[in-house]
């Protein structure tokens, strides 16, 4: 039995991907900080990891180690909103297999959670970058997740007005044409 872990601090999207790799034979369990997460892995055991690399105020990647030592044959794979060359880089050298951009559909998922781990980095970047309007929306989204959907707060971190951050919120998301 497959046996995947979902570390994700954004509950909505943990449930999504539950329910999806379900689907795909996984028996999946979740949870939503850093801590839990190696609590959950101890007690799980499972055979293949999802790792977002912005979990609340705590950083991901600084969970790949921890994760590696306990788990040495998991299959890890980090999620990020934000991709980059270097955390991509950074990843794997701490011990991730694969490093992946949201969002992220299902057969893209299971093809990380199968492939060898240099093939995935190199898609990944083949694909064209993210348009600025879309990193922006991705940014505000969590800035205002950061912030506990406090658009206020959201604001002021952000630096612009609040009534700019609500018409920017009031748009639809930014769809990336690649």
């Amino acid at each position: 039995m497959k046996r995947l872990l979902i570390i994700e601090d954004d509950v909505a999207l943990a449930a999504i991907l539950t329910r999806r790799m379900s689907k795909q034979g996984f028996e999946c369990q979740q949870c939503h900080d850093a801590s839990q997460g190696l609590l959950l892995a101890r007690q799980f055991k499972p055979t293949h990891v999802l790792l977002d690399m912005k979990l609340e105020q705590e950083n991901g990647l600084k969970l790949i180690s921890p994760l590696r030592q306990l788990l040495p044959n998991v299959i890890m794979v980090l999620l990020t909103g934000y991709a980059s060359i270097a955390t991509a880089v950074e990843a794997i050298r701490l011990g991730a297999d694969n490093y992946l951009a949201k969002p992220v559909d299902t057969q893209t998922l299971l093809n990380a959670l199968s492939v060898t781990p240099v093939d995935s980095i190199v898609e990944a970047f083949q694909e064209e970058p993210l348009s600025a309007k879309r990193v922006e929306w991705e940014h505000i989204q969590q800035v205002l997740t950061a912030n506990s959907g406090n658009v206020s707060a959201t604001a002021r971190q952000l630096g612009m007005h609040r009534r700019t951050l609500q018409r920017k919120l009031l748009k639809k998301p930014v769809v990336d044409h690649r």
